[in-house]
């Protein structure tokens, strides 16, 4: 945190310095090095504008990022809500979509997977949208690659219930486990391993990762709504006021 203040800090202060007339180039040494001495003694004396600047920076920031997400979420709205690359649970027809990008080894997932239950238990026109974005090692690529595979043979709840299961194991998830709990749920092993190599598969995946990319998600769980991109773990009761309000103005923050 003290070196991306730090970093903020500088950049605040080369803005400040550089913020010379048009031809600034123009000014000698001793100008430049009066300008300077002033920005200096200007700075001492009112350190709380470097604070204004930095926040006026980092509210710009995310301002910028959010702008880039929202145009994202618009050019990729087919491949975000619609692709056949996706699992789909809670309401197929449901009036507001959530998806949801996880990783079946992201502990702060484990515990979302309770709150997508419980939204859905309470609203029946919710549609959920599974995104495998596994960035948590090998364990969670061969996880991701079962699970795409599972979906051929699992649809709707029964595809939530494998999902549920991966989800409240406990330790590191693999193929191994993944494989097991779809054999226990009635799965097809030879065409499930079949369907891990397939190319389809592996093509599923990279379009969820080309997606959290240019959405610029860095963390699981990580949602979309509306046009609007959460990066993070969120409370029911956040989702849920989300929710509510692109069902009110379209937007998560109306």
């Amino acid at each position: 945190m003290l070196s991306k203040w730090m970093g903020r800090l500088a950049v605040a202060a080369a803005v400040a310095f550089f913020a010379l007339p048009s031809r600034a180039t123009d000014l000698t040494n001793e100008q430049k090095e009066q300008f300077g001495k002033f920005i200096h003694d200007y700075l001492i004396s009112h350190p709380e504008v470097i604070k204004e600047a930095v926040e006026e920076l980092d509210k710009r920031e995310k301002a910028a990022e959010a702008a880039d997400r929202e145009k994202t979420i618009a050019e990729d709205a087919a491949k975000l809500f619609h692709s056949q690359n996706q699992a789909v649970v809670g309401n197929p027809d449901g009036d507001v979509t959530l998806v949801e990008f996880f990783d079946y080894n992201c502990a702060y997932c484990r515990q979302s997977v309770g709150i997508v239950q419980k939204l859905m238990e309470t609203d029946p026109k919710l549609r959920v949208v599974l995104k495998d974005y596994a960035i948590l090692g090998p364990d969670s690529v061969e996880a991701a690659e079962v699970a795409t595979a599972a979906r051929q043979q699992f649809k709707g709840p029964k595809f939530w219930e494998y999902h549920k299961r991966l989800l409240s194991g406990r330790g590191h998830v693999g193929k191994a486990q993944a494989v097991a709990i779809a054999k226990e749920l009635g799965a097809d092993v030879d065409q499930l391993e079949r369907d891990i190599k397939s190319p389809a598969t592996h093509a599923a995946l990279a379009e969820v990762d080309g997606l959290a990319e240019k959405l610029r998600l860095g963390a699981t769980p990580s949602f979309v709504v509306g046009a609007d991109a959460l990066v993070g773990a969120f409370s029911l009761t956040e989702l849920k006021a989300r929710i509510d309000n692109v069902r009110k103005c379209g937007k998560a923050a109306c």
